[in-house]
């Protein structure tokens, strides 16, 4: 960043062309990747003696120290610089020691640079400035002084840095519930750069105005109505309660949205209930045609399939794309344990028992495995027709 600086008391000292000159050949050396001869040259200039070059010369120093990892020799030289009062390289070297101060999270020495770019009244770099201090005093918990910087980083500010406060600015009024509010800081932002950022930010505040519409709706079917029935009709709260719960999980709030689910589930309301598990299952795997006496379509005497609260669970948590990867982990598994012997040609009786074990075995280490172990026996007792367990208890693992 550069600005063009008028005539200062720096320029009182002549042209000193030899300085100037080396200040020429450091900068094109340091551009060129030759960072070590880079700083050697600056270091000619700043032990010299030369007024006139001596901050331009250390700030350059600065930034190649840091290039070099010598972060404390950059800091010097930085400080060097800050310390000639030059109208330009000063407020230059203040902000490049501010972020180097950032980085190693010494808020601080951090907040002490950010203040000497103030102090030195360029106007091109107060809001870098600012947005600096606005966040130091976020972290500190100052949120009010926090808010006096954030406004000045944001009034008069070069779009690059005003599309990046506007940006922070507005994702943590965002995290605090102040929808509104980071709404037109994202205006002011975008008014002076367009900024994909900031337009998915304003994408986040559609979000919140959704929940907290989708909310409103929820809140108000679960009012118990004085002369009984449902208050929302069921269509409607079923709606807003699966739009409410899927727009919570999309904003990280997987708990909050199984609550909303598990609310709608239990509604006092059969209909709102039923139509809430309906759009809680949606995409299921449909049961295979039976006497439709019941509510959801099932048959009266079909069963729910063992794995379909498990999969409920999952949708309702959002964690289906876990449980999606469990399964398909476990078939990989029972695929090795039948597909190696049969690749091998085995045909000894006991080594093929062994790996119909290990695959049936498999699906024991995970959640749901009971549940088909259990849902197994129970269809082979009932195949049996005799009543009894077929299967020795503890099976298969233990027998």
């Amino acid at each position: 960043m550069t600005a063009s600086v008028g005539p200062t008391t720096f320029d009182a000292a002549g042209d000193e062309p030899e300085f100037k000159s080396l200040c020429d050949q450091a900068r094109d050396l340091a551009e060129n990747g030759h960072l070590t001869r880079a700083a050697q040259v600056y270091e000619q200039v700043v032990e010299g003696g030369s007024r006139r070059y001596l901050p331009m010369a250390a700030m350059g120093l600065a930034v190649v120290r840091h290039d070099m990892g010598e972060v404390a020799a950059a800091r010097a030289a930085a400080r060097q610089a800050i310390d000639t009062g030059h109208p330009e390289y000063a407020p230059r070297a203040a902000y490049h020691l501010a972020l180097s101060y950032e980085q190693e999270g010494a808020a601080e020495q951090a907040a002490a640079a950010w203040r000497a770019v103030l102090d030195s009244g360029h106007s091109r770099y107060a809001p870098a400035a600012h947005h600096g201090l606005a966040k130091l005093a976020e972290d500190r918990g100052d949120t009010a002084a926090a808010e006096d910087h954030w406004r000045q980083a944001l009034d008069g500010a070069a779009p690059d840095i005003a599309a990046e406060a506007a940006h922070d600015y507005a994702a943590r009024l965002l995290a605090r519930g102040r929808a509104d509010e980071a709404a037109e800081v994202i205006r002011r932002g975008l008014e002076l750069r367009e900024d994909p950022g900031l337009r998915l930010l304003l994408g986040a505040v559609h979000v919140e105005h959704a929940i907290s519409a989708f909310g409103a709706v929820v809140a108000e079917a679960e009012t118990d109505p004085e002369g009984g029935g449902a208050r929302v009709a069921p269509e409607v709260a079923g709606g807003a309660v699966e739009l409410l719960a899927r727009l919570l999980a999309v904003r990280g709030d997987t708990v909050s949205a199984e609550g909303v689910w598990d609310s709608g589930l239990r509604h006092r309301d059969p209909a709102t209930a039923a139509e809430v598990r309906a759009r809680l299952r949606r995409g299921f795997l449909a049961p295979e045609p039976g006497p439709a006496d019941a509510e959801d379509g099932r048959g009266a005497d079909e069963p729910e399939a063992w794995w379909e609260p498990y999969v409920e669970a999952a949708v309702a948590q959002g964690s289906a794309p876990m449980l999606t990867g469990e399964l398909f982990v476990a078939l990989n598994q029972m695929y090795t344990h039948l597909a190696l012997p049969l690749a091998q040609g085995e045909s000894r009786a006991g080594e093929l028992l062994r790996a119909l074990e290990d695959a049936v075995r498999t699906p024991s280490e995970y959640v749901w495995g009971r549940a088909l172990h259990d849902d197994f026996r129970e269809r082979l007792r009932l195949a049996a027709g005799t009543g009894a367990d077929v299967l020795p208890e503890g099976w298969p693992d233990q027998g």
